[in-house]
């Protein structure tokens, strides 16, 4: 069963479906997706795996995207995610149905990231799912990118400020079937956002140029030695950054477990039903175990 499930982050409406399962959940799980994505993708179908496993699951579309509120639209700001990762967590307790439960973070793609701040930084979750988990070195993006790091900076902030003066948003493809300047240019991404495998009516391919000042900074690597509370890592040789998967995982000093599953790329984490059974049943076994214990935190 699903229902629409509405909250308040940072003064918007966030819309989001909450996937439940037969019976009384054991837990309770906020799901974060890849970058500009809405919940009727990869969140939503995790959520709903987790809601077959004994769950209930919140999959939403955070704040600039999608049917929840938030200007400039398609802005990518991993700091507004965090606080609408919390945001949701404190919805879901609030409910008195869900009385008591523990509550879990599920990050796919570039979701893990934010998933592992919010976590790392919120009490009351008790556990997390990295799912082919980007998590981006603030440090090693900046070395990589050389000086180009602050040119691409100086131009995202040159688009914030028009924003804010005029109104109006400098916006780029999320993808093209070329790739060329566009927010995520692997041809697999195209594949999915934009064709009819992996777009939904609620999908917009758009992104704001003016994210990459947010974006190019944001470091989730860190939160891995904050981290006090179990995690599991699902990945793939073959998806985005495996080894930077492997280094979270090695940071961690809170009860880690790994999963390495075989896949084609990156994107059929989200779609391929195999993979997401598999990633499921790994989560679901692994948060259960945490479900009862008292000594998480």
């Amino acid at each position: 069963m699903q229902q629409r499930f509405m909250f308040e982050s940072g003064g918007e409406t966030v819309v989001g479906i909450l996937f439940l399962p037969d019976a009384r959940p054991v837990g309770l799980v906020v799901a974060s997706g890849p970058l500009t994505s809405v919940k009727e993708q990869a969140a939503g179908a995790y959520a709903k795996a987790m809601a077959e496993r004994g769950f209930a699951a919140l999959a939403f579309d955070h704040r600039h995207f999608g049917e929840s509120g938030g200007k400039p639209r398609q802005l990518e700001n991993p700091s507004a995610k965090i606080e609408d990762i919390k945001n949701a967590a404190t919805a879901l307790l609030s409910a008195q149905r869900f009385d008591g439960l523990p509550v879990f973070g599920v990050g796919v793609c570039f979701g893990a990231g934010p998933m592992a701040r919010a976590v790392s930084e919120d009490a009351r979750f008790r556990g997390m799912a990295g799912v082919a988990g980007v998590y981006t070195d603030g440090a090693k993006i900046r070395e990589g990118m050389g000086a180009n790091f602050q040119v691409v900076i100086d131009a995202a902030r040159e688009a914030e400020r028009v924003w804010e003066k005029t109104g109006v948003a400098e916006t780029i493809p999320a993808v093209a079937p070329d790739g060329g300047n566009v927010a995520m240019p692997l041809r697999e991404a195209y594949e999915y956002y934009g064709t009819s495998r992996g777009a939904v009516p609620n999908y917009v391919n758009g992104f704001a140029v003016q994210s990459r000042a947010h974006l190019l900074p944001f470091d989730a690597m860190g939160a891995a030695a904050d981290m006090n509370v179990p995690v599991i890592i699902v990945h793939s040789e073959r998806a985005l950054l495996p080894g930077l998967a492997r280094e979270f995982h090695a940071r961690l000093r809170a009860p880690k477990k790994d999963l390495w599953l075989e896949s084609r790329g990156q994107i059929d984490f989200y779609d391929d039903a195999k993979l997401i059974a598999a990633s499921a049943d790994a989560v679901a076994s692994w948060f259960r175990a945490q479900a009862g214990r008292n000594d998480v935190r």
